[in-house]
């Protein structure tokens, strides 16, 4: 009898290790929540997107990238030079001294690139400069910063003035303050037809010593606005666009997905996007996760996905 209740016993503890395998399905966070960035401190993941629900930068809180907490504004006071309520995809640096660098694209007239410090993820981050870091008005102005291995990377706005669109880079400062040295346009729109007039949400990215360039193309608002990529010969370019684009686009739940970043757990990388709701119902972009894997030299992704998915 007791042999048969210890069989009974394992058989019952072998059921449940075979089913305890955590899952999500996404959207992982179903508030408006546009231009995501996902940064890791510690065992927290910290994400940030563009002004909405009462916020200049929106934040949000998770330890496992799926259960997240909506946090404070990170950015309450904007810079002297700029308006209220016209903060966009904010991306955060963390510095070796443990302070943290807040770059954002706001509107003086211009929309232009800012930076503001801040001692602790969540902030709040003070921008004490006079005027941007960086803004090309003869360009349509800059938007979309992305700081990445010791550079900066942004568009122009040319689409705001029917000027073509480009993706620059810029060697950064040590203290991630200042822009020094030669700048480059890396990216245009036009060279694959998805693209349209807008290459735009820059994330640079390096794998196994090769640099890749992720950005959204096509019209922010529409269904046709994906994500595509770019082999880079280093952090100044050339890139060359990748036939197979884009990579992620419209499917299922998921439509006009974009302005990603890239986060990586334990050897997995993960791609964080936002997307509209079908029909754009309740007029929100609202937060995705999908597997990003590296096939032969190139990115992969396993998205958009609308049923249950192994949780990282």
């Amino acid at each position: 009898m007791k042999h048969g209740l210890l069989v009974l016993a394992v058989l019952l503890v072998a059921g449940c290790g075979g089913s305890s395998e955590q899952t999500f399905t996404n959207p992982v966070l179903n508030v408006d929540f546009p231009d995501p960035f996902v940064l890791k401190v510690g065992d927290r993941y910290y994400a940030y997107a563009t002004n909405g629900n009462d916020k200049q930068v929106q934040t949000a809180t998770s330890k496992d990238l799926v259960h997240w907490t909506l946090g404070p504004d990170a950015l309450p006071k904007v810079g002297t030079w700029d308006f209220p309520g016209s903060t966009w995809a904010p991306e955060v640096l963390s510095r070796a001294d443990g302070t943290y660098v807040l770059y954002y694209t706001a509107s003086s007239g211009t929309q232009c690139v800012g930076r503001a410090v801040a001692s602790t993820p969540l902030g709040p981050f003070v921008d004490s400069f006079s005027g941007p870091l960086v803004c090309q008005k003869g360009d349509g102005g800059s938007i979309d910063p992305d700081p990445f291995d010791g550079y900066l990377y942004w568009k122009n706005d040319g689409n705001s003035i029917g000027q073509p669109t480009r993706i620059w880079a810029q060697r950064l400062s040590p203290d991630g303050l200042r822009l020094v040295g030669l700048r480059r346009a890396i990216e245009q729109n036009g060279n694959q037809v998805w693209e349209g007039s807008v290459v735009e949400g820059p994330t640079m990215w390096k794998h196994d010593g090769r640099y890749y360039l992720f950005y959204s193309g096509g019209d922010y608002a529409n269904d046709d606005y994906a994500v595509g990529y770019a082999t880079c010969k280093g952090p100044l370019g050339p890139c060359t666009d990748a036939p197979e684009n884009p990579i992620l686009k419209t499917s299922c739940r998921a439509h006009g997905p974009g302005q990603n970043s890239l986060i990586e757990v334990g050897d997995q990388t993960w791609i964080v996007y936002h997307a509209w709701l079908p029909n754009h119902r309740g007029d929100k972009r609202v937060l995705w996760i999908d597997k990003l894997d590296w096939q032969d030299g190139k990115p992969v992704v396993h998205g958009p996905t609308c049923t249950a998915q192994a949780a990282p």
